[in-house]
């Protein structure tokens, strides 16, 4: 999984919380369900947002279908949305060929696996096979797969074009996300919000492959690989301001749009996107105030509930107070299976994250909390003119500018 919006239980609505994972896990279930097991590899979290944007625009409850237990999910079932359902579909398309994009770049570089002659074979087999399920999915569903492949062509072509601009080079990819979250605005039937998609895809576009660049700068300058940054001589300084500027222009967009459930897409393309940008940009402008403690406090930690190895807090330590001598080794390796097996849900008795709720074991969570905590509760640290929530909870999940 990858994509730079990774909502997490800290900082979330439970509500918020729940239906992400259930657009998530839709999107995963859906590559499988449509293009086989290995397709659930290229499950990204940026793409399911353009599950979220069709729902969002359609009136009525939400299309659900039961899942069966998952590793994810701390081995329980959940609520998820179907794989027949048009935006899961689309999200799909995109995800596969942004992996088959991924895996030609990493050839193209020398980089990894997909670079070799004849162990990399089967890679570049597999991004071949994904970029025609794409081309297939897209037809499907009515959307123009060359808005996708003409913008990789693009983007090859001005990466190999010396003097080039920032702004320049992320425009393949702006172009891209443009053109995927319009068709959203078709797919629901609501024509009028398909301007405004079109510019929020933009600055959503320009965001993620700055962001992208800045977290492999220093990795690309190592290697010696391809980074817009390197490239145009340009500052993180600048890439961290035309982040800000696309930020901001991305909320005006999300603003304009008409929709039935504003939520999931708010919480999502304004306040997660921003978050991002606080990761990637340790100097980026945030709240530095108390938080204001809220009733969801302790549930919003895990607000799926108890996972089915979820430990008794007055367990004893099976060594003693002093650890005694600790496991021994076929008893770790058992245990390391084990762990690796239930992507880290499950924790020996000695582990020192074995009393943490399974939302903060799971090795996939991929939540990066640092920076983002402190916006939970704006109330006392900006002079925002919000409501606070926006759901029926009582959390303090203000949705301010700030």
């Amino acid at each position: 999984m990858f994509g730079i919006l990774r909502p997490c239980a800290h900082h979330s609505c439970p509500s918020v919380a729940r239906a992400w994972r259930a657009h998530l896990c839709g999107l995963c279930l859906t590559l499988r369900d449509r293009h086989g097991q290995a397709a659930r590899a290229a499950t990204n979290y940026d793409g399911l947002i353009l599950s979220v944007l069709t729902e969002a625009q359609r009136p009525g409850a939400p299309e659900r279908r039961t899942a069966g237990p998952c590793a994810l999910r701390g081995l329980r079932p959940a609520e998820v949305v179907p794989s027949r359902a048009e935006g899961a579909r689309l999200a799909a398309v995109v995800s596969l060929a942004l992996a088959a994009g991924k895996i030609r770049d990493h050839a193209a570089d020398g980089d990894g696996v997909a670079a070799r002659r004849f162990a990399g074979a089967p890679v570049r087999g597999l991004a071949a096979s994904w970029a025609a399920a794409a081309e297939r999915g897209a037809r499907s569903i009515g959307f123009d797969a060359t808005a996708l492949t003409e913008a990789a062509d693009r983007q090859a072509l001005l990466e190999a074009s010396p003097g080039r601009t920032l702004l320049e080079l992320t425009e393949p990819t702006e172009s891209a996300v443009a053109a995927a979250f319009a068709h959203t605005a078709v797919l629901a039937g609501r024509p009028g919000n398909a301007e405004a998609l079109r510019e929020a895809g933009r600055h959503f576009g320009r965001i993620a492959h700055l962001v992208d660049a800045v977290e492999d700068l220093a990795d690309d300058r190592a290697r010696g690989a391809y980074n817009p940054l390197a490239a145009t001589g340009a500052s993180v300084e600048e890439a961290r301001r035309l982040c800000e500027d696309s930020a901001h222009g991305l909320a005006l967009a999300v603003r304009d749009l008409d929709l039935d459930d504003r939520h999931l897409v708010e919480s999502l393309l304004r306040d997660e996107t921003r978050r991002a940008v606080r990761r990637a940009f340790p100097g980026a402008r945030r709240c530095s105030g108390p938080r204001r403690a809220s009733s969801h406090d302790a549930h919003a930690r895990d607000p799926f509930g108890p996972g089915p190895y979820e430990p008794d807090p007055y367990e004893p330590d099976p060594y003693g107070p002093g650890g005694g001598d600790g496991p021994g080794v076929p008893l770790k390796v058992l245990a390391g299976g084990l762990t690796f097996l239930t992507c880290g849900v499950y924790r020996p008795p000695w582990s020192p994250e074995r009393r943490s709720p399974w939302t903060e074991r799971c090795c996939l969570d991929g939540c990066d909390c640092s920076g983002c905590a402190d916006c939970s509760g704006c109330f006392e640290c900006c002079s925002c003119d919000c409501d606070g929530c926006c759901c029926d909870c009582d959390c303090d999940c203000c949705s301010c500018d700030c």
